[in-house]
C-alpha cells in the first residue's frame, strides 16, 4: 500500500491543488508537517497526509469547482483508504470537508481566513452548519481529529514552503497500516 500511495503522489501529485499556489503533493506534504509538529498521534499525521487523496484517485478535472461541482473527494478518498487504512486514519479524511462547515458556524473568524478556492468549494459542499448540524457533527467520535485536520488543511498551501518530503513519513505509514496487520 505505501509504494502504491507513493506512485500516486510520483504520478499525480505534482498537479495544480484546485485554486491553490501549491501541488498536490506540497499541499499533503505541510499538512502532514504541521501534524507532525503539533506532536499529533502517526496517525493522524497520515491522515493529513492523505487527508486529499480523494482528488488524487477519482481522476476528476483540476476545474471542477469552476463547473459547479462538488467531487466528494473526501468520501472518494476515505474508501480508497479504508481498503488497508484504520478508522483512526480514514474518519478524519472523511470528515474534513464536514469540519470546515461545522467552523464557518462555530468559529466568528474562520471563514475570513478561507482561500477563494475554499469559500468557493464551501458553497458547493453545502455552506455553513445548522445548528442541527453541529450537534449532529459533535456526536461523532472523531470530530475533533478532523477539525485539527481541517486546521492543517488550510494552512497547507504556501508556495515554496521547506518540508521533509513523502520518505519521512513511511514510518508513521507503517505504524497506521500495521493496527490491521496490512500488508505494507
Amino acid at each position: 500500500m505505501i509504494d502504491e500511495i507513493l506512485k500516486l503522489f510520483a504520478t499525480r501529485g505534482d498537479e495544480a491543488y484546485f485554486g491553490e499556489p501549491v501541488s498536490q503533493k506540497e499541499h499533503a506534504l505541510q499538512a502532514a508537517y504541521q501534524a507532525e509538529q503539533e506532536g499529533a498521534p502517526a496517525s493522524l499525521v497520515v491522515a493529513a497526509l492523505l487527508h486529499d487523496v480523494g482528488h488524487l484517485v477519482h481522476q476528476l478535472p483540476e476545474d471542477i469547482a469552476d463547473q459547479g461541482l462538488d467531487g466528494r473527494h473526501e468520501s472518494a478518498g476515505e474508501a480508497w483508504l479504508a481498503r488497508h487504512f484504520p478508522p483512526e486514519v480514514t474518519e478524519p479524511v472523511k470528515l474534513h470537508v464536514a469540519a470546515k462547515r461545522y467552523l464557518c458556524k462555530t468559529d466568528s473568524e474562520y471563514l475570513a481566513q478561507l482561500s477563494p478556492a475554499s469559500v468557493q468549494s464551501l458553497a458547493l459542499q453545502g455552506g455553513p452548519f445548522s445548528d442541527a448540524e453541529v450537534r449532529e457533527f459533535e456526536q461523532h467520535r472523531y470530530f475533533r481529529e478532523a477539525v485539527r485536520l481541517r486546521r492543517w488543511d488550510d494552512r497547507a498551501k504556501i508556495p515554496g514552503l521547506n518540508v521533509p518530503g513523502l520518505e519521512h513519513y513511511r514510518p508513521a505509514l507503517e505504524e497506521s497500516l500495521g493496527f490491521r496487520g496490512a500488508d505494507l
